[in-house]
């Protein structure tokens, strides 16, 4: 009789202890890739406000079309005038700038500057965090995650190195609100491990049980005094004419 009481004392002991416990960071990837993915058509206009230290301000806005299922998108911009009519369309393995002053097409790379701003063509891409990112691990092969409040709100905090080498940045840290595992607060390190960039991510939105963020703060680390602020608007879930994905639609657009 002692030893099934000390038996379900244990059991109960271990449930308790675990009751709380923190999920697995790759728990936690596959999560944000789950509520992050769209699966549809969308269309949404970007503006973004940047400043840099020796630049002043500027405001840029363009239009974006993106089809998840062929992993298309098309960039026209409307800001600033010296921009406006530029664009950028992806589509397949084929990635193009188009300059409205000179009506031509010219292949880029995904790392190519999207109009001078800190955003990069690869950006724009369906790609899961899932694939290019695994967790940190300690010495035993442990996942390393930490409980921790940001501002007021409960966070998990956990780092993922890069497992292909196509990426921006080869190790990224986040900080992932507990309650719906949005991401609040990412810091971005070069393969020397210095902090290149922190980004904040104070306003989501859901669409159809996904969520997308409508406000990000980017934060130059290495060149102090840069800062970047984006908004998402007018954001439409509605089907795309497959036609806005072709060059002839882009230079219509352009006029």
């Amino acid at each position: 009789m002692r030893l099934i009481k000390i038996f379900f004392t244990t059991i109960l002991l271990f449930i308790c202890l675990t009751a709380g416990a923190a999920p697995k960071v790759s728990e936690i990837v596959k999560k944000m890739d789950y509520l992050y993915e769209q699966i549809g058509d969308i269309s949404v206009r970007v503006s973004i406000v940047q400043n840099k230290a020796r630049q002043g301000v500027k405001n840029f806005g363009f239009l974006y079309f993106r089809r998840d299922k062929t992993d298309e998108f098309l960039i026209v911009a409307f800001a600033p005038d010296t921009e406006k009519g530029n664009g950028y369309l992806r589509v397949g393995e084929n990635f193009w700038m188009y300059r409205q002053n000179t009506r031509t097409f010219q292949h880029i790379s995904r790392d190519e500057s999207i109009l001078g701003t800190n955003a990069k063509g690869g950006d724009f891409e369906k790609r899961k965090l899932s694939d290019l990112y695994k967790p940190f691990t300690d010495s035993g092969g442990s996942e390393i995650i930490a409980e921790e409040m940001l501002g007021k709100r409960e966070v998990y905090k956990f780092t993922l190195i890069a497992k292909v080498n196509d990426v921006t940045y080869p190790k990224q840290v986040y900080w992932v609100q507990k309650e719906n595992y949005l991401t609040l607060k990412m810091q971005s390190y070069s393969l020397s491990d210095t902090l290149m960039q922190t980004a904040y991510f104070p306003k989501w939105t859901q669409i159809e049980g996904k969520y997308i963020w409508i406000q990000a703060i980017f934060i130059d680390e290495f060149e102090k005094g840069n800062k970047s602020i984006v908004d998402l608007s007018g954001i439409s879930t509605k089907q795309l004419d497959p036609k806005i994905f072709t060059k002839a639609y882009l230079e219509n657009l352009s006029k």
